[in-house]
């Protein structure tokens, strides 16, 4: 704290030395003059004194015959005497710091973690559907209805924390891994729901849990076709619908059918051959906004343009609007080339590929293929007839209506009616 005060108020290193310098110590001491890092070097001494203590020593010299002089100045006095004459520098700091804190009022960065089911895509959409976006003021956000309104608008997020740390918004998520589930363990549905074909195709495979079947192993369907309805009938004695318990459609069905495709592929191409000759650009930016700094014309005909653009971060969570990063203009030309036989070869061997992970990532399956390869002078072409299966089902709300003049479906009657099995 002491140290603190000396600098405030100014103090200098002094070298003090004639006839009698412990004369001079002991008349400060009795003047309240106050010395301090007292240091001798034979002949001479060095002390600090405040400046106040400094104007003071002139009628002491005289009188013990002793001379001083100011080795080094310390302190906000003689700081703030340099500043006058740097006035640019002093109106530049002071611009700096009002950007500063100017900046630090806004959000320059968000942050979202925990999320796996919803994408940070979806999250940044919906955020600015909330006006909630880069740029805008903190002191307009409200966090708690925000974490409110996140949680009510997605079921799948159980909780959620949303912060403000330095100009970035860091929301925290945790997403619910299990669907909430009935007690006949199949998933809730508010009304009845039918499985129907997506696809036109042969019943191969079918296993029922929850509805009534409306086709067996083997039928031939159209795309649209119910396949198990929703709709499960409750019966009066004489075998006549009482009326419909509705249910969620819940079954393992797949379906066969035959698909052609062709690839084309030209055995010439277009390749860029670049000449070695490059530029390179400096970039800046605020917000939106981006400037390319560049020495003389570009004068290549064709070329392309590579870089990294970086957002200025001061501390962890200090980001500003300002961007900065460098460019390369690298210059090409346009030549065409002709792949060889074995290059044709990989390239349809790399389609097929394609072709086969594509329904792999469908969950397709593969029953029979037939795949030829046409080639010609200027291209080969690869053609497929393959036999699929896959589960080509959607649930849609029933078609089927209740009885007229029956019971609802949620009577005080309850009738242990399940769907049958069907394979």
């Amino acid at each position: 704290m002491l140290h603190w005060i000396q600098y405030m108020r100014g103090y200098v290193t002094i070298r003090v030395w004639g006839y009698s310098t412990e004369r001079l110590l002991n008349l400060c001491g009795n003047h309240d003059i106050l010395v301090w890092d007292i240091t001798s070097h034979g002949d001479y001494a060095t002390m600090n004194i405040s400046v106040k203590g400094f104007f003071a020593l002139k009628p002491l010299l005289k009188k013990t015959g002793t001379k001083a002089t100011v080795l080094r100045k310390y302190g906000l006095p003689f700081f703030m005497s340099k500043m006058k004459r740097r006035k640019i520098f002093v109106a530049g700091f002071l611009c700096c710091m009002a950007f500063w804190m100017l900046m630090s009022q806004y959000i320059w960065n968000i942050k979202i973690e925990g999320n796996y089911t919803l994408t940070e895509d979806v999250l940044l959409d919906y955020l600015e559907e909330k006006n909630v976006r880069v740029s805008m003021k903190k002191s307009s956000l409200q966090l708690e209805e925000l974490e409110k309104a996140l949680r009510e608008d997605y079921d799948v997020i159980t909780w959620t924390s949303v912060q403000l740390k330095g100009t970035t918004l860091v929301i925290y998520i945790k997403e619910n891994e299990m669907p909430d589930y009935d007690r006949a363990g199949r998933p809730e549905a508010a009304q009845g729901m039918d499985l129907v074909a997506t696809k036109a195709g042969m019943v191969s495979y079918i296993i029922t849990r929850s509805g009534v079947p409306q086709v067996a192993l083997g039928d031939t369907v159209a795309a649209g076709d119910v396949l198990v309805s929703g709709a499960v009938p409750v019966y009066n004695e004489d075998t006549t619908v009482r009326r419909y318990r509705y249910v969620e459609s819940d079954a393992d069905i797949k379906l066969r059918y035959t698909e052609s495709l062709s690839v084309r592929r030209d055995i010439l191409y277009e390749e860029k051959s670049y000449s070695g000759r490059q530029k390179k650009l400096l970039t800046l930016g605020i917000g939106d906004r981006e400037w390319d700094l560049k020495w003389g014309r570009i004068t290549y005909g064709d070329y392309d343009i590579s870089g990294e653009i970086k957002q200025v971060k001061l501390l962890d969570h200090l980001y500003l609007p300002l961007y900065y990063g460098t460019k390369t203009v690298q210059e090409y030309e346009t030549v065409r080339r002709k792949h060889t036989a074995d290059e044709m070869n990989a390239i349809m061997q790399e389609e097929w590929n394609k072709i086969i992970s594509t329904l792999e990532e469908k969950g397709v399956q593969i029953t029979e293929k037939n795949v030829t390869i046409k080639k010609n002078e200027t291209n080969w072409v690869l053609n497929a007839r393959m036999q699929l299966e896959e589960s080509a089902v959607r649930l849609v709300p029933t078609r089927t209506e209740q009885v007229a003049g029956g019971p609802d479906a949620d009577g005080s009657e309850e009738e242990d009616t399940a769907g049958t099995d069907a394979q």
